[in-house]
């Protein structure tokens, strides 16, 4: 799975630098979005970079509309609810681009299917019109469909500069019997399995965590892709961890499950952006 992941990244990437994607809205920043892809949103795992703004929308790479959704349509697809006004470009590579919440009124009628769309061509104004009724603003996916993916629409995108700050906060240990560990307080485990969890941000969500012990990593969950396994979106780490297992609360985000052995052991927890920075923070812990 581990492989797998890094195949579809390495390819994503690849992707990104080729179709040279922009932003569908103007002076994009770190402040832009109200939700990243990845956070927990509806008991699930939020496949969409959610703005905050009402913007005028344009296509972000030259492509062909495959579908152009009217206001509380029946759902399509990939999506559990309705998007709203909701136009659907397709790219290169099987690479598709979901614009929705649009306003309805301000798609231009040469926005139809299998029409020709240029980049930075005008597609519309961010609606109301979608799950985010009452907040005028963008929601954006991209889909995958050659490998069943869905894609971090910020891995295609440019560089923005300064990211909102990551942090690893509070973080605590839940062991195969479901008793919670927290780490400021208790530093010596019985031995065994246990769920790492780091504490929840509400907006922004690491690009990947990277757990280690004793300086060597021994898991890495990256918010580059989600893959579906029985119906929900999962992000991938050793294996396939659901929404549920990611985000058992509203306080809680998952960074690791791990075996810990009997001895003195060093635990430790990195966020990392999207521009490569990273935090990390270490424990010493005493294995029993």
């Amino acid at each position: 799975m581990k492989h797998t992941a890094a195949i579809i990244s390495t390819l994503i990437l690849t992707a990104s630098s080729l179709f040279a994607f922009e932003w569908p809205q103007e002076n994009v920043t770190s402040e832009s979005f109200s939700s990243y892809y990845g956070q927990s949103r509806g008991k699930t795992v939020n496949s969409s970079l959610i703005f905050k703004d009402s913007s005028e929308i344009q296509a972000a790479e030259d492509g062909t509309v495959t579908i152009v959704l009217s206001d509380h349509d029946d759902d399509f697809g990939w999506f559990e609810s309705t998007l709203g006004n909701t136009v659907i470009i397709q790219h290169k590579d099987a690479l598709s681009i979901v614009y929705s919440n649009l306003d309805e009124d301000s798609i231009p009628l040469s926005i139809t299917k299998e029409a020709e769309i240029k980049q930075k061509q005008l597609i519309g104004s961010s609606g109301n019109s979608a799950w985010q009724e009452g907040q005028n603003c963008l929601e954006l996916k991209v889909f995958d469909s050659k490998r069943g993916s869905s894609v971090n629409p910020r891995v295609l995108m440019p560089r923005i500069g300064k990211e909102l700050k990551l942090s690893v906060g509070t973080v605590v240990l839940i062991d195969s019997n479901g008793e919670e560990h927290n780490l400021l307080l208790e530093r010596k485990l019985p031995s065994g399995k246990y769920k790492i969890y780091k504490t929840r941000q509400p907006v922004t969500v690491p690009y990947k965590t990277v757990t280690a012990i004793n300086g060597a990593s021994v898991e890495t969950i990256n918010f580059d892709i989600l893959k579906e396994k029985n119906g929900k979106l999962c992000v991938i780490g050793n294996r396939m961890y659901s929404f549920e297992e990611l985000y058992p609360d509203d306080k809680k985000h998952l960074v690791s499950e791990i075996m810990l052995n009997k001895g003195h052991v060093t635990l430790s927890i990195t966020v990392v952006n999207i521009l490569g920075a990273a935090e990390t923070i270490s424990y010493n812990l005493d294995i029993q």
